[in-house]
């Protein structure tokens, strides 16, 4: 598989305030194939029943995201929750940990915000920012 998957983040700036993410993460969005996973709508669901996050309806919110960035959908497997076992440990925020090991797994960019995340390159993931 090849293509971009989306922090979500990434995602949320993307579909609200795109001026805000860097040259180079506008330029992959562009350029697709972009990936969102499920990953990303369960972290969204979550923020928004705890108050954390407006994006509306977040039911709603998924598949919006999904056609306004050209997006398709990545379902979590088992292979990805094996990866995260091999993740050392940079970052504690389970949902990055989580979409960094499909990331490398899929053999897909992972657009971010987030520099923090770019620490695992020695695993390797490659990261648009």
């Amino acid at each position: 598989m090849s293509g971009y998957l989306l922090d979500t983040n990434a995602a949320l700036i993307a579909l609200a305030a795109p001026d805000r993410l860097s040259a180079s993460a506008r330029k992959a969005i562009s350029a697709g194939t972009n990936v969102l996973s499920v990953i990303s709508y369960w972290e969204v669901l979550l923020k928004s029943m705890k108050g954390n996050l407006d994006v509306g309806d977040p039911r709603a919110w998924w598949q919006d995201a999904l056609d306004q960035l050209a997006a398709r959908s990545l379902a979590l497997r088992p292979e990805h929750v094996q990866m995260v076992y091999s993740l050392p440990p940079i970052h504690r925020d389970p949902f990055d940990r989580m979409l960094i090991a499909q990331a490398i797994t899929e053999d897909l960019q992972f657009v971010t915000v987030d520099r923090e995340l770019g620490r695992y390159s020695s695993t390797g993931l490659r990261v648009a920012r």
